[in-house]
């Protein structure tokens, strides 16, 4: 159990929940970008350098999850940063979702962090699918316990292409909410009790909001798509 990653976690929900989902993403990404051919599924698989300051790069809509408890600090969990572009954002909402460090931080400051990245639009927001990437407290307190810590890299961002051609098809729709989907792939760095260590490929499509002269914020983790 010790060497079981944060991020992997949500890619192990059963399919009545997966379909839960994805009917949420397509309620958000079909206003965005026109009929886009999602295909089903949560992926997590396919490094090497750190997200720059600025680069290149549900349950459904609608069934809010509970917030983190008020008040609480998040620690190491690093802020949302200031950026227009949906892709260096994407990388960096991915180095955030990757990363993690039970030793010094506990699950509700891990939510507390995780949360500030949240889009305030509560009609796209999908805290529900970002919760989900955090284990439950049993299992937090065994990855505190073995002392489990993760750190990320991305190697790249890029536009799916079904999402490509959504906007080709339909460019008006993007105005409609500002939302992109975004893939990204990148490699997690994680470390245990007595020296243990490994590293796993990532690969994780988010729903990004980057509205005009604003910063961008997550809005979601949306299901797999065409590359």
């Amino acid at each position: 159990m010790a060497n079981r990653s944060l991020s992997a976690l949500g890619a192990h929900w059963p399919p009545r929940r997966r379909l839960m989902v994805v009917a949420g993403v397509l309620a958000v990404l079909l206003a965005v970008a026109g009929a886009v051919a999602w295909f089903t599924g949560h992926g997590h698989s396919a490094d090497e350098s750190r997200v720059p300051a600025s680069s290149s790069t549900h349950p459904s809509v609608g069934t809010a999850a509970p917030t983190p408890k008020p008040g609480t600090v998040a620690s190491d969990v690093s802020q949302p940063p200031p950026i227009a572009d949906p892709l260096a954002f994407g990388r960096a909402a991915a180095v955030m979702l990757w990363t993690f460090d039970a030793r010094i931080t506990g699950r509700d400051e891990q939510l507390a962090g995780m949360h500030t990245w949240m889009t305030p639009e509560s009609k796209y927001a999908d805290w529900g699918s970002i919760q989900a990437q955090v284990p439950d407290p049993l299992l937090w307190s065994r990855l505190r316990d073995n002392t489990q810590h993760a750190t990320a890299t991305t190697r790249e961002a890029h536009f799916p292409s079904a999402f490509k051609q959504a906007l080709a098809d339909n460019p008006a729709a993007i105005t409609e909410a500002y939302i992109y989907a975004v893939t990204v792939t990148g490699t997690q760095q994680l470390a245990w009790t007595g020296g243990g260590s490994g590293a796993e490929e990532r690969q994780v499509t988010l729903a990004v909001q980057c509205r005009p002269g604003a910063d961008c914020r997550l809005v979601a983790i949306a299901p797999a798509v065409a590359p």
